[in-house]
C-alpha cells in the first residue's frame, strides 16, 4: 500500500513505517533541508542515531547500501537510491534556542525540533536527526561550514526499513543562513 504525503514548508509530519517497505524523501523544488528522525514503536527509548551510524559506517557520510543505525546499535533503514550523495549528520534539529543563538529571534520562529516532537506527540529534550539534502564541509581545522544543498527539483533519496518505526520528518524552517537555499519549500515523502 502506497502512502503520499506533502510536507508544507517550516512544518513537520509522522508516518509508520514497516519492515520491509521503503520510504522515499523528494526535494519538491530543490535546494530544501529535511530533517529526518525514527522511534521504535515498541521501545520510545529506541531511536535513529546518526552519531552511531557514523560508528558502525566508519564515515560521516551516507552511501548506497550504508546502514543507519538506532542508538542500541540495531539497523533501522539500508539506504536504497541516493541521487544527491551529501546528507548531513552532525548537525541537531534546528529550535529556539539555535535561532537567539544565531539570529536574536527564536521567540515563534517554526523550527524543526518543535515539529518533530508536535509531529511525534513527543516532548524530548534533544532530536538529532539525519539532515537529507543537507551541504556540510569539515576543513582541515575542524570547522564545518553550511552550503546551498546540491538537491535539485525531484532530487530523492530511498531508504528501506530494516524494522517498524514511527518517522517524524520536518521540512527545515532555516532562511536565515544558506541552509535551505535562502528560502523554504515543501518535502514529498512516499511509503511503499
Amino acid at each position: 500500500m502506497k502512502n503520499e504525503v506533502l510536507i508544507s514548508p517550516c512544518s513537520g509530519k509522522s508516518l509508520t513505517i514497516n519492515q520491509g517497505q521503503t520510504v522515499t524523501i523528494i526535494d519538491v523544488e530543490g535546494g530544501q533541508v529535511a530533517d529526518f528522525f525514527a522511534v521504535n514503536p515498541n521501545n520510545e527509548n529506541e531511536f535513529l542515531s546518526p552519531g552511531v551510524t557514523i560508528d558502525c559506517n566508519e564515515s560521516i557520510r551516507l552511501n548506497i547500501g550504508d546502514t543507519i543505525y538506532s542508538n542500541i546499535y540495531n539497523p533501522m533503514f539500508t539506504v536504497f537510491i541516493d541521487e544527491v550523495g551529501k546528507h548531513d549528520l552532525l548537525f541537531p534539529c534546528c529550535r529556539p534556542e539555535m535561532y537567539d543563538f544565531f539570529y536574536d529571534n527564536g521567540k515563534n520562529h517554526p523550527n524543526c525540533f518543535d515539529n518533530i516532537n508536535q509531529s511525534l506527540g513527543t516532548n524530548r529534550s534533544i532530536i538529532q536527526p539525519i539532515n537529507l539534502f543537507m551541504n556540510t564541509s569539515i576543513d582541515q581545522n575542524g570547522k564545518i561550514t553550511i552550503h546551498k544543498p546540491l538537491s535539485k527539483p525531484g532530487s530523492k533519496i530511498t531508504l528501506k526499513a530494516n524494522m517498524d518505526m514511527i518517522l517524524g520528518i520536518a521540512a527545515c524552517s532555516v532562511s536565515e543562513a544558506n541552509t535551505n537555499g535562502d528560502k523554504n519549500t515543501s518535502i514529498r515523502v512516499i511509503i511503499e
